[in-house]
């Protein structure tokens, strides 16, 4: 082919017009890069890639939701939070992560009530709930009560002196009630001296009464129970304020004295009325209770033989735990010789039976607990342990409130490679003579080659 000018000044232009257009190409491609994102989970059991049921409640979803990971600078632990809610953001693009950490914001952190590195506030629509394992199982749950439709009333019993879920004093449940409307429920009061007990009630409170309730007012919790009411009471030692019928009622017994815990003092209190619960039985309330609980001044309950109500001891204290029947002074011991009982001792019970909720609708499980303290979740030490998750946890059980997604674990079958002795020897021998003995032929090969030249 001849060269002229102008066939050169074609192939010149053929060279700007293709570098131009791969230029452009290279361009369009990386733009595309930041625009759209594909992933593939290619594990065997598509173990990186969240379930179905957390697909559809993603769908379900429609605001922006908030993810908060109190996490101390370890890049460690902080890349996992990253894998993990990343597997969200790739089915919801509108989920934003942010870290902060615990130790530069202390009173963030005391106001929110995170305790263990590494917790997650997760916040939708204005509610908010705290995630300590970090796990699908625990992350969906934690969506799914926080992204609730329907309204949920915990009412407090009022007038006789009891807690307040709004109040400021130490013995009140100010901070409490304030966490109870941050995880959405609906927080009321009610006087039963002047109003009957509200029909859309979830769970009632009994806190403590300081004062004896009148009989009519004691004929009104009796007939809620009657009807299928749930109950929390957070009984105090002492005089039950005429709460007698409804004790008898419920089949429960308050012991006389107060208990006390000599192994409290391994968790430096000193004072001998506090009662630590370490362990806790199989039930929805404590499944994910993994700290201890701590109960300043409680009574002992007994469990009557009743054919109306399923029980469970919800809460045990140690065997070194006894009822002291006389003034906590000085040297206190266990007098065999008397009334005390020795522990293990029963503080929280649960009981459950199925009730008829009318002709159209389906028998419902009603369900109650009564514990021996309510001092655990007033202000003054609802922040101690794991006492504020104890009670967020009672309350979304009494209020049907604790319905799950059951996230299977996903096996991983391709994490480990299994080989047979003839395999082992294979690659052995490969290695120790087949791989040199290669480069070696290669080499001289490549050596006998040249010389021929």
């Amino acid at each position: 082919m001849k060269i002229t000018r102008h066939s050169r000044f074609l192939l010149r232009l053929q060279g700007l017009v293709f570098t131009v257009l791969f230029t452009g190409i290279i361009g369009m491609l990386a733009w595309l890069s930041t625009e759209y994102v594909y992933q593939a989970d290619w594990t065997a059991s598509g173990r990186n890639t969240v379930s179905e049921d957390t697909r559809k409640l993603l769908d379900s979803m429609k605001a922006p939701i908030s993810i908060t990971a109190f996490v101390r600078e370890n890049k460690l632990l902080r890349t996992q939070i990253q894998d993990v809610i990343g597997s969200y953001q790739r089915f919801k693009d509108n989920i934003t992560l942010e870290f902060v950490n615990p130790d530069t914001a202390p009173e963030r952190v005391r106001e929110l009530g995170i305790t263990p590195n590494g917790e997650l506030l997760v916040s939708y629509r204005g509610r908010s709930e705290n995630v300590r394992s970090l796990g699908e199982r625990q992350l969906t749950n934690a969506l799914l009560r926080i992204s609730r439709q329907d309204d949920r009333w915990i009412v407090f019993v009022t007038g006789h002196g009891e807690r307040s879920p709004s109040g400021v004093a130490n013995h009140d449940l100010g901070d409490f009630g304030r966490e109870l409307e941050r995880k959405g429920l609906n927080v009321q009061t009610v006087n039963l001296a002047e109003t009957d007990i509200p029909r859309n009630t979830h769970t009632l409170v009994l806190a403590s009464p300081r004062v004896k309730l009148l009989p009519g007012e004691i004929r009104r919790l009796q007939e809620y129970v009657k009807n299928g009411g749930n109950l929390l009471w957070l009984a105090e030692p002492g005089e039950l304020q005429g709460l007698e019928p409804l004790a008898e009622q419920l089949g429960i017994e308050f012991l006389p004295g107060m208990v006390v815990d000599a192994t409290a003092q391994m968790f430096g209190v000193e004072n001998p009325a506090f009662v630590v619960v370490t362990a806790y039985p199989r039930h929805d309330v404590t499944n994910d209770m993994e700290t201890v609980t701590m109960f300043p001044e409680a009574v002992a309950l007994d469990i009557n033989d009743t054919q109306d109500w399923d029980s469970l001891p919800l809460l045990l204290t140690l065997e070194r735990s006894w009822t002291e029947l006389g003034k906590l002074e000085g040297d206190i011991s266990f007098d065999p010789d008397t009334d005390e009982r020795a522990g293990p001792l029963i503080i929280g019970i649960v009981l459950t039976r199925t009730v008829a909720s009318g002709e159209e609708r389906d028998p419902t499980e009603q369900r109650v607990i009564v514990t021996g303290d309510g001092d655990f979740l007033s202000n003054t030490y609802l922040g101690n342990a794991g006492n504020l998750g104890l009670g967020l946890s009672m309350t979304h059980w009494l209020s049907h409130d604790e319905t799950l997604i059951d996230i299977h674990i996903k096996s991983a079958p391709d994490t480990s490679l299994v080989l047979g002795n003839i395999s082992r020897a294979v690659i052995s021998l490969g290695f120790l003579f087949g791989l040199p003995a290669l480069l070696l032929i290669t080499g001289l090969v490549i050596w006998i080659r040249r010389r021929r030249r």
